[in-house]
C-alpha cells in the first residue's frame, strides 16, 4: 500500500515533491539535531488523490492515527486530554513557497474542558489559555468553515477599543470565546466542534482544499508554479509564543533579503503567535532587540542561523518561537529575495567557498536581471516626502493611490498605474498586489505578508509606514503635517529607501543599465556582482545572442548590451514617415517606367540605411529581412478615403484626382485578412524589381563598409519554389557586386516548418519568426484576441502563460524541432536562429538551447537577459548530462 504519512525523522530536504517544502525542511532540521517540535507530514500524493477523487485515500486515517499516537507518546500527553492536553498545528506546505496563499490552523485540540488543562500547563496562566482558544475558533471559523474573517475581527476590535490584544485579560478573552462560538453558530449553522480529532480531520481537508482556492490559483499563475503538484499537510506539536513576555515569535533571515548584505535581519514580537508577525497586525521590533530581552535564546538562534546557511549554502528564511525561554524552530527554507540581493548573495557565496561560479549563475534569473534594469527615482529631482516606512522590496513605483484590491484591478485593467495602499495586506489582496505598480502599508515589517509576497513578485513595496493613518472606508490616508491623500491622488514610493512622496517623481536609468551602456558607475557592489555573473554566463553559453534592430542607433545600443550581431533587421520599418509616399508611388505605379522611378528613389535611401547599420555592427553578422508588410500599412484607410470621395461626389466636400486614383488602388488591393494576404515573399514576386532593389542596396552598402557581413532573409516562405525564384535573382546581384552573403528564409508558417527538408535545399539559414508561427499554429491573431479572451483562458488553465510571451513547446516548439532536424538533415551546415520576441523570454531561450539553435535574437533591452539565460541553459544541460 502507498505510504501517505512520514514522521519528521523519516524525511529530508530532497523529498520536497513528496513532503512539500515545509515538511522536507522540518525533517532536515530534525536530522541536524536542531530544536524542532515533533510532528509528521501527510504527503502531496494524499492531496492529489483527495482533489481528484473528492475523498481522502483509503488507509490515510489509520496512518494518521498511528503517527499521532507516536507523537502523543513522545510528548507525554494526548490530543484533547482535559488535564494536560497536547495541541497541534495543521499547516500547509507545497513544494514551492506560496506565502499566505494556503491555510494554517493553530491550537487544534482545545475545547471547553482542555482549555483549563492548558492554563494548568502554563502555571495557571488563564489569560494565555483563553487567548489560544479564541485564536483557534477564529482561525478554524475562517479557514475551515469559510466564515468571513471580518465577523471575528470586528468583534475583537469592538472589545479592544484603543487597547492592544495583549491588554485583554482572561475574563475578557473567555467572553470573546463565547462571542466567537456564537459567530460560528450563526454564520455556519453549526456548533464549533469540540472533538479534537474532528477538528484535526476538518483542518486537514481545509488545507487540501486551499490548494485550489482562488488566491492560490492566482499566485501559482503569477509565479508559474504547476497546478498539479498539490500541497502536503504538516501536523506539529504546538509550542507557544503567547505565554507572556518570556515568550514570543519571530522571522529571521541569515542575510538581508533586500540587499544581500550580511548581518542580522528579521522581526520579533513578544507574547505573540506566528500569525501576528506575518499578518502585520502588530508592529514588530528588530531581531537585534531579542539580545536584550533573552540573550540565551538570541545566541542560540544565531548559531542555528549560521548552521542552516552553511548547510543549505544559501540565504535561509527562518520562523521560530520562544516558549518560556526555550527556542523552537518552526520552519526554514531557502529565502525569497529581491533581484539585487540574488546577484549579490550568489557572488558572496562564491567568495565564501560555499558554491562555484557555475552554481552562482544558476542562482540568478533573467527575470531578476530585467528587474534590475528598471528605472529608479532621480536623486536630484524636487520631491515632497510625506512619510517613511521600511524598505521592504526595492524599486521606484509611481501611480494613483487606491485602497482596495478590486479598485487596483479595475484601474490597472484600464491601463492606469496604481499604488495599493492598505493598513496591512492579507492573502485576499493578491489580485490587487499583482495589478499594482507598488504596495504601501502602514503596518507590518520586512517579514509581513506584503513584504514577503512583494519581494517574491519583484514588486516595489514600502511597509510599516506608521506615520500614516489609513482609512480604507474613507479611501484616504493622512500623513504628518496635515497632508491628506485621497483615492486617485498620485504617489511615488521608493522601495529601496522606504520613502513615500506626494506626486510623480522623475525616474532615471538604473546603474545596471548604465553599466551595460559602458558608463562609469563607480564602485557599486551590485554592478560588480552583475558583471561577474554575466562574464561567466558568456563564457559558458553555447547560444549566441543577436538583436532585433532596424536603425544604426538601435544597432549601436545592441552592441553595447552585448549583441553578437543582428538577427532581424526589418526593412519595412525603413519605409515609414516621409518615405511612405515613395512606397505609395510604387504600389500605384501604372507601368514599368513609373515603378522603376519609385524604386530608383528608394534605393539610395536603403543603401544609406544599411551602411549605417553595418558600421554600427563593425564586422558582426547582420540578417536583413526583405520587406514584409501587409500592403494596407502603406496605403490610406479604405473607409476614410471612401467617405472623402463620397462626400465630394455629393457636393459636401473636396477630393482630388489623386484621392480617386488612390481609392481605386486601395479597393483593388484591399484584403479581408491582410496578415495572410499579399506580403512577404509574395510581395517580392508580384511587384517586379522590389526585392532586387533591396538586394542591390545591401550589396552596395556592404562594399562600402569594410568587414560587413550581410545575411539576406526571404520572408514568409511557404513553398521552396518561392524561395528558389527570389534566391536566384538575389544570388546573381550579389555575384555581380562581388559580395558574399548568406541567403536564407524566415520560417513562420506551419507548412514551411513541415517541409523544412525541401526548403533547406535552397536556404543557407533558417530564422524562426515565432510571432507569426504562433498565430498560425494556434489560429488566432495576437492583435485581436489577447484582450478579448486570454485572461479567461488563463483562468481556465488552457494557458499557463500567453503563448506570445513564452514559446508553446508542445505545438510551436514541436514545429521548430521538426524544421531544425529536417533542415539540418538536408543541409548539415544550416544555421538556425529565432527572431520572434520569444528570443528574449527566459524559458524560450532554454528551449532554443535544447533544440540546438545557433542563436536567439531579441530587442536590444532584452539582450542581457538572453545572454544570462543562455548561460544558465548550458549549465542546466551540463548538470543533467552528468547525473
Amino acid at each position: 500500500m502507498a505510504k501517505y504519512v512520514y514522521d519528521f525523522t523519516e524525511g529530508n530536504r530532497n523529498l520536497k515533491d513528496l513532503l512539500g517544502g515545509k515538511g522536507a525542511n522540518l525533517a532536515e532540521m530534525t536530522n541536524l539535531g536542531l530544536p524542532v517540535p515533533p510532528g509528521f507530514t501527510i504527503t502531496t500524493e494524499a492531496c492529489r488523490y483527495y482533489l481528484a477523487e473528492g475523498k481522502v485515500p483509503d488507509g490515510l486515517g489509520d496512518e494518521v492515527d498511528r503517527h499521532l499516537e507516536a507523537l502523543e507518546r513522545a510528548m507525554g500527553r494526548k490530543l484533547g486530554q482535559t488535564d494536560d492536553p497536547l495541541l497541534v498545528s495543521v499547516r500547509s506546505g507545497a513544494k514551492f513557497s506560496m506565502p499566505g496563499m494556503m491555510e494554517t490552523v493553530l491550537n487544534i485540540g482545545l475545547n471547553d474542558e482542555s482549555v483549563h488543562g492548558l492554563a494548568k500547563q502554563a502555571g495557571g496562566n488563564e489569560r494565555f489559555a483563553w487567548d489560544s482558544y479564541r485564536r483557534l475558533i477564529q482561525m478554524f471559523g475562517k479557514t475551515v468553515l469559510g466564515i468571513d474573517g471580518e465577523h471575528f475581527e470586528g468583534a475583537l476590535e469592538a472589545l479592544k477599543g484603543d487597547r492592544q490584544d495583549t491588554d485583554l485579560d482572561a475574563g475578557e478573552l473567555q467572553g470573546l470565546v463565547e462571542t466567537f462560538k456564537g459567530i460560528v453558530r450563526e454564520q455556519a449553522d453549526m456548533e464549533f466542534p469540540a472533538d479534537p480529532r474532528e477538528q484535526m480531520r476538518l483542518a486537514v481537508k481545509a488545507v487540501f482544499d486551499s490548494w485550489n482556492a482562488p488566491r492560490a490559483i492566482l499566485y501559482r499563475r503569477q509565479e508559474r508554479i504547476p497546478a498539479d503538484l498539490g500541497t502536503a499537510v504538516n501536523i506539529v506539536a504546538m509550542v507557544f509564543g503567547n505565554c507572556g513576555n518570556d515568550s514570543g515569535t519571530g522571522v529571521a533571515f541569515t542575510r538581508d533579503p533586500g540587499s544581500g548584505q550580511q548581518g542580522i535581519y528579521g522581526d520579533y514580537l513578544q507574547n505573540a503567535q506566528g500569525e501576528d508577525v506575518v499578518a502585520g497586525i502588530r508592529n514588530t521590533m528588530p531581531l537585534q532587540d531579542l539580545e536584550r530581552i533573552d540573550k540565551r535564546s538570541y545566541d542560540e538562534l544565531l548559531e542555528i542561523m549560521a548552521t542552516l546557511e552553511n548547510h543549505y549554502r544559501d540565504l535561509c528564511d527562518i520562523e521560530f518561537t520562544i516558549e518560556r525561554g526555550k527556542l523552537w524552530m518552526l520552519q526554514t527554507r531557502v529565502g525569497k529575495r529581491t533581484a539585487a540581493a540574488a546577484f549579490c548573495i550568489a557572488t558572496q557565496l562564491v567568495d565564501q567557498g560555499l558554491i562555484t561560479m557555475d552554481e552562482a549563475v544558476t542562482r540568478v534569473t533573467g527575470d531578476q536581471l530585467a528587474k534590475l534594469m528598471f528605472p529608479r527615482f532621480d536623486a536630484d529631482a524636487d520631491k515632497r516626502r510625506i512619510a517613511k516606512g521600511m524598505n521592504a522590496s526595492p524599486g521606484a513605483a509611481v501611480g494613483k493611490a487606491v485602497f482596495s484590491s478590486e479598485r487596483a484591478v479595475e484601474l490597472a485593467g484600464r491601463g492606469e498605474d496604481v499604488i495599493l495602499v492598505r493598513r496591512e495586506t492579507n492573502p485576499d489582496d493578491l489580485s490587487g498586489m499583482i495589478a499594482a505598480r507598488g504596495i504601501l502599508t502602514s503596518r507590518g515589517g520586512k517579514t509581513s505578508h506584503a513584504a514577503v509576497v512583494a519581494r517574491g513578485m519583484g514588486k516595489t513595496c514600502v511597509c510599516g509606514a506608521e506615520e500614516l493613518e489609513v482609512s480604507i472606508e474613507g479611501k484616504r490616508f493622512t500623513a504628518p503635517g496635515g497632508v491628506t491623500v485621497s483615492e486617485g491622488d498620485v504617489l511615488s514610493i521608493d522601495g529601496s529607501t522606504g520613502e513615500v512622496f506626494l506626486g510623480e517623481v522623475p525616474v532615471v536609468d538604473s546603474p545596471v543599465v548604465e553599466y551595460f551602456e559602458g558608463k562609469d558607475v563607480g564602485d557599486d557592489d551590485l554592478v560588480r556582482a552583475v558583471d561577474r555573473l554575466m562574464r561567466h554566463a558568456d563564457e559558458t553559453r553555447g547560444l549566441q545572442v543577436r538583436a532585433n534592430a532596424d536603425t544604426p542607433e538601435d544597432a549601436a545600443r545592441a552592441r553595447r548590451f552585448g549583441a553578437q550581431g543582428i538577427g532581424l533587421c526589418r526593412t519595412e520599418h525603413m519605409f515609414l514617415g516621409e518615405r511612405r509616399k515613395l512606397v505609395e508611388d510604387l504600389v500605384l505605379a501604372s507601368g514599368e517606367e513609373e515603378r522603376q522611378r519609385a524604386l530608383d528613389a528608394l534605393e539610395p535611401l536603403q543603401r544609406a540605411d544599411f551602411e549605417g547599420i553595418f558600421r554600427a555592427m563593425d564586422g558582426l553578422p547582420v540578417t536583413i529581412r526583405l520587406i514584409d508588410p501587409p500592403l494596407h500599412e502603406f496605403l490610406p484607410d479604405l473607409t476614410e478615403l471612401s467617405v472623402r470621395v463620397a462626400l465630394a461626389d455629393a457636393g459636401a466636400g473636396e477630393a482630388t484626382d489623386k484621392d480617386r486614383e488612390l481609392l481605386a488602388a486601395v479597393k483593388r488591393l484591399h484584403e479581408q485578412n491582410p496578415m495572410l494576404g499579399l506580403r512577404g515573399v509574395r510581395l517580392g514576386l508580384v511587384i517586379p524589381g522590389l526585392f532586387a532593389m533591396q538586394v542591390r542596396a545591401i550589396a552596395q552598402a556592404a562594399r562600402a563598409v569594410p568587414g560587413a557581413r550581410p545575411e539576406i532573409m526571404i520572408p514568409l516562405t511557404v513553398a521552396v519554389q518561392e524561395l528558389e525564384a527570389v534566391r536566384e535573382e538575389a544570388a546573381a546581384i550579389l555575384a555581380e557586386a562581388g559580395v558574399d552573403a548568406l541567403i536564407g528564409t524566415m520560417i513562420e508558417t506551419p507548412r514551411a516548418a513541415l517541409t523544412a527538408g525541401q526548403v533547406a535545399e535552397a536556404a543557407q539559414f533558417f530564422s524562426f519568426g515565432t510571432n507569426d508561427l504562433t498565430q498560425m499554429t494556434w489560429g488566432f491573431s495576437r492583435d485581436d484576441v489577447e484582450a478579448a479572451f486570454f485572461s479567461r483562458y488563463l483562468e481556465l488553465g488552457i494557458f499557463g502563460v500567453s503563448p506570445f510571451e513564452t514559446l508553446d513547446r508542445d505545438g510551436v516548439g514541436r514545429l521548430v524541432r521538426i524544421a531544425a532536424d529536417e533542415g539540418r538533415a538536408a543541409r548539415p551546415d544550416l544555421k538556425l536562429g529565432i527572431c520572434g520576441e520569444h528570443g528574449g523570454d527566459p524559458d524560450s531561450v532554454h528551449f532554443c538551447h535544447e533544440a540546438g539553435l545557433d542563436y536567439v535574437s531579441c530587442s536590444p533591452f532584452r539582450i542581457p537577459v538572453a545572454r544570462l539565460e543562455a548561460g544558465r541553459a548550458a549549465l542546466s544541460q551540463n548538470d543533467s548530462d552528468t547525473r
